[in-house]
């Protein structure tokens, strides 16, 4: 299968070339030629299978022209080593958990993913390239656990100074080897707008092979879409209709579940949650997609003023604004009404949610009270532990450190400050 860019002016690609590139020469993201429909058996017997199976089903035929069967298994063994457990919070309320990772953050499955791609495609080659990423938060971690000494691939990841939870920074800057964090004076947008310029300077790139591992590379975007086939297997008995809320900041992970629908996953509906950057919100009561610098936020992983990946949600349905609206709602939720959020959960089941998570079930509340027969499924992004003083200062419990956590927090911080563009493109050549 090729991948085209969704700017269309450049040449079609290969899998291996789409992720090595991350991005079009023509800036566009790409996207897959064409989604082929799982047969109805597949998820009339789902049950019956195991999450490998799950994955190598959904994920193969983006892949199989560029990785053998065999070695896509290996990858999805590597990568699938954690579980995926939908837990009951009320009637017809449940939480999707995809923090059991070794970051303890959803990005873990993305993130192991494409470095074991690279890793294959690699092959032991001596051509090094560089994998350049920003994050608002969970990614960075993800992406240097994921790539940690894999051979040939050297990792720079941008993040926002003090705009990121403790714990969050001390999993992308305590590791060392082939990870290099770098500490930018400014937003989440001015990282990805770093990035964004890197990708287009073409005297940096005659000099060095680059790609991104945010979820505008399909090798992070595409396996994302395992979460929610492992949620419906789960919660397909209850014999209801099932939608999904995801706490959305990039919208990579919900634009994920609507390529699972477009494989035959049978949900109709999605529910985009949003803290107070709520671009696609307002698009979606307007129809205009109108950006703005983002706001810092509790629940820092969504604090995005410009989603990368909601062009190709678009796309899926060929930019037609009423196909969209009848699967897709978005709500937009401040810190205030996110803390509430937290407190009531606890309250009535004892769950102890991160701010993304209870952004999530905010959202899905929120569709329920129109639509109240549904089995609502939200995603839970991140273990609370990642925002301990958040979580510690709104509930009455204190939280325990789990082994993936207790290992970094000890461990010294190693960060380099730029404040600008060109402080980053002197870094990468002279690395």
């Amino acid at each position: 299968m090729n991948f085209y860019s969704l700017n269309r002016t450049a040449p079609e690609v290969s899998f291996k070339e789409a992720v090595i590139k991350g991005i079009a020469p023509d800036r566009g993201l790409y996207f897959p030629e064409s989604i082929t429909p799982l047969p109805t058996s597949f998820f009339e017997g789902i049950e019956s299978l195991s999450n490998h199976e799950i994955a190598f089903n959904a994920i193969h035929q983006f892949v199989s022209d560029e990785i053998p069967n065999d070695e896509l298994r290996a990858i999805l063994t590597n990568v699938l080593d954690f579980d995926f457990p939908v837990v009951q919070l009320e009637e017809n309320v449940a939480t999707l958990e995809l923090f059991h990772g070794p970051t303890m953050a959803f990005k873990d499955v993305g993130a192991r993913f494409m470095a074991n791609c690279l890793g294959y495609f690699s092959g032991g080659a001596s051509q090094n390239v560089t994998v350049l990423v920003a994050t608002s938060g969970d990614t960075g971690g993800a992406v240097a656990n994921g790539f940690l000494g894999v051979p040939g691939v050297n990792v720079v990841i941008l993040y926002p100074s003090g705009k990121v939870s403790d714990i969050q920074e001390r999993q992308l800057t305590t590791l060392g080897q082939n990870i290099t964090a770098l500490e930018v004076d400014g937003t989440f947008d001015d990282c990805q707008k770093m990035v964004k310029t890197a990708f287009l300077d073409e005297a940096l790139l005659t000099l060095m092979q680059l790609t991104s591992a945010n979820s505008i590379n399909v090798a992070r975007w595409l396996p994302q879409l395992f979460y929610f086939l492992f949620a419906y297997k789960q919660v397909k008995s209850q014999n209801m209709e099932i939608v999904f809320s995801v706490p959305s900041g990039n919208f990579g992970n919900i634009c994920a579940g609507m390529v699972a629908q477009q494989l035959g996953m049978p949900v109709q509906h999605f529910i985009a949650s949003t803290n107070v950057n709520d671009t696609v919100p307002r698009f979606m009561r307007t129809q205009e997609y109108d950006p703005k610098p983002s706001t810092a936020t509790i629940s820092n992983a969504m604090d995005v003023g410009d989603p990368s990946n909601f062009i190709r949600i678009r796309h899926l349905f060929q930019n037609d604004f009423e196909a969209l609206s009848q699967t897709l709602s978005s709500y937009t939720f401040s810190d205030m009404e996110t803390k509430e959020a937290m407190r009531n959960i606890y309250d009535h089941s004892g769950y102890i949610a991160d701010p993304h998570g209870a952004v999530g079930y905010l959202g899905l509340k929120k569709y329920q009270e129109n639509h109240p027969d549904t089995c609502g499924v939200f995603l839970e992004t991140a273990h609370p532990v990642k925002f301990l003083d958040v979580v510690e200062e709104t509930i009455p419990e204190k939280i325990s450190i789990p082994a993936q956590i207790q290992k970094v927090l000890h461990q010294k911080k190693k960060s380099i400050k730029i404040s600008s563009y060109e402080e980053l493109k002197a870094f990468l050549l002279q690395a």
